[in-house]
């Protein structure tokens, strides 16, 4: 079987690839699974990917795989609305990827604040980042609950349990790194809260 760079592109056999291999052809990333992939890429790059990509969803509206790389691209490019119709899409009958389900909670949060967010977007994110632990846990999606937790619940006066302590101090004993909450903070637009 062979599929498209979505750098380039260029077709190669998907057997020859391992998963996230750089392309032989331009030297850029295979496939784009997570926004580092693409961090320093270009603009003009970023535009190219999604127009060949969009090629390639007009074969296969469906492939998770695609439908999270055009989510990560418009993430790059802070287009939130278009970003979050392609992680939906990409969360459709997944069961392995907890990627679609942070990024989709980012592009949620509309470049604001927890603080200005709906109640209702509020406890999207907190349903999608759920899901992504049950699939992958990681340090930063306990680290987004505490950021959510502190900044909408607890500036607001809301009871909710566990705490946004308890869910830093999870965080933190996940092997939570600094450079993963500057990443955060640098995604989500906003500024780190000071007791956070």
């Amino acid at each position: 079987m062979s599929t498209k760079c979505q750098s380039c592109g260029a077709f190669h056999t998907r057997d020859a690839l391992i998963k996230g291999e750089i392309c032989p052809t331009c030297d850029g990333p295979y496939t784009i699974r997570k926004l580092q992939t693409i961090a320093a890429m270009p603009l003009p790059q970023v535009n190219k990917c999604i127009s060949i990509m969009q090629t390639q969803l007009a074969e296969q509206p469906a492939d998770m795989q695609l439908n999270l790389s055009m989510g990560i691209c418009f993430l790059k490019l802070k287009q939130l609305e278009k970003a979050l119709s392609f992680f939906d899409k990409a969360m459709i009958d997944n069961f392995s990827d907890p990627n679609p389900y942070y990024y989709a909670s980012i592009c949620l949060l509309k470049g604001k604040k927890a603080f200005l967010a709906m109640r209702d977007e509020i406890e999207k994110i907190e349903t999608n980042l759920e899901s992504a632990n049950s699939l992958e846990p990681r340090p930063i999606f306990y680290y987004f609950q505490a950021y959510i937790k502190y900044d909408y619940y607890s500036r607001k006066s809301l009871n909710t349990s566990p705490t946004w302590e308890a869910k830093l101090e999870e965080a933190k004993n996940a092997g939570l790194m600094e450079d993963e909450v500057a990443e955060f903070y640098a995604l989500i637009g906003v500024e780190r809260p000071s007791c956070i």
